[in-house]
């Protein structure tokens, strides 16, 4: 494995074997999958229920921004994507530990990368609909993590920590340069318009009918993507060493708080004010710029260093095994919940108490439906059934 250890993996390796799970990572995957499968729905019935200011804001917090901005909701994709960065490590060091090649490994990359990309087309792209005139090629989460785990496996397999973190800042600052300096035809450069950017053409001119027809951005954004996957590949780095538990909170704490004023800076922020202005480069989810990649990958870091401290230091493990239940099976339940309508089935079995509880009717039907997904999650994990790609 001589090869191997030219461009092996972390510069510090550790001392003694590891879990083959953290659990933290489980349960912050759960979290994250939470809003996705249910629950944005249950917190709009409690909206339609209760109708008050606090609810307004919540609800506020989970509807994307138009444009420019930031809001909790525009963090649940980019936290996917950091998530599946920091088990990268864990993963390709198993692998070499064990004896696989790097051939093998580039195999089983390029295989994932295929099945997820083809998800994401059944998942939001109408692929089984069987009709060319709705297909939508790229378009999708599940094919932004393909494109960014793609890049960011290779960058792994081939370059020390170091040399991985120059290549995720010139990535960074390549994707500002097209954007911000390239012109295209009918527009100059310095534009980042709706309709108007270098990205968005890059994808009506490649895309064409298959474009998705919306104003995010995918081949070009692929750049960014893998940026968002290589921060979280980091984490996953700091997390294999044999550094104190401590520590690695206090650090994971300080690339939250530093990347995140970083993107503040760079796209525009003023921390207390809570106002955007036009900043160098504005945090556009849309675009996936790089002041989004740095601002949702600050908030990341903070959410792991939480998770981290509170199941894995700290050790309370309880409160979080909903979670872990559903970040266990991630994928599965993605694309489970893009196909089926769980509320509806649900329906069935609530759909009685409508008459007798007004309002709250749209918040029963989505609690059920979430339970409903749960109890499957739950069945599986107590037989440890887990769908990986």
């Amino acid at each position: 494995m001589t090869d191997l250890q030219e461009s092996q993996i972390s510069d510090q390796e550790p001392k003694k074997p590891l879990a083959s799970r953290v659990m933290s990572i489980d349960a912050l995957r759960g979290f994250d999958m939470f809003w996705i499968i249910g629950g944005w729905y249950i917190f709009e019935g409690l909206h339609k229920a209760l109708d008050n200011s606090t609810t307004a804001f919540i609800m506020k917090q989970l509807t994307h921004v138009e444009w420019e901005g930031f809001v909790f909701e525009d963090l649940i994709m980019p936290l996917f994507l950091f998530i599946v960065g920091v088990v990268m490590p864990f993963s390709f060091y198993k692998r070499l530990g064990r004896g696989d090649s790097k051939r093998k490994l580039y195999i089983h990359i390029i295989i994932r990368s295929v099945i997820l990309f083809v998800l994401g087309m059944i998942a939001q792209g109408e692929l089984l609909e069987l009709d060319s005139t709705k297909l939508k090629i790229y378009c999708n989460t599940l094919q932004a993590i393909a494109a960014g785990y793609l890049i960011s496996a290779i960058i792994i397999l081939n370059m020390r920590v170091r040399r991985q973190i120059i290549t995720t800042v010139l990535l960074l600052l390549l994707f500002w340069a097209l954007m911000m300096l390239v012109p295209f035809p009918g527009r100059l450069a310095d534009r980042l318009d709706q309709d108007a950017n270098l990205a968005a053409y890059i994808d009506r001119v490649i895309l064409r009918q298959f474009d998705d027809g919306l104003n995010y951005t995918w081949i070009l954004s692929s750049i960014t993507f893998a940026c968002t996957v290589m921060l979280g590949v980091m984490a996953g780095h700091l997390l294999r060493t044999q550094l104190d538990d401590y520590k690695k909170v206090y650090i994971l704490a300080a690339l939250g708080i530093g990347t995140l004023v970083l993107g503040s800076l760079w796209g525009g922020w003023f921390f207390g004010i809570g106002q955007f202005y036009t900043g160098p480069f504005p945090i556009i989810k849309r675009l996936w710029t790089s002041s989004f990649v740095l601002f949702s990958a600050g908030l990341s870091y903070l959410l792991l260093a939480l998770f981290y401290l509170v199941i894995d230091v700290w050790g309370f493990k309880k409160w979080a095994y909903g979670l872990v239940v559903i970040g266990t099976n991630a994928i599965f339940v993605y694309m489970l919940t893009h196909l089926v309508n769980f509320r509806s089935i649900a329906g069935r079995f609530v759909g009685g108490m409508d008459k007798f509880i007004g309002p709250w009717n749209d918040f029963l039907h989505a609690v059920a439906g979430f339970v409903l997904v749960w109890l499957i999650l739950w069945w599986m994990y107590r037989k440890k059934s887990f769908i990986n790609v």
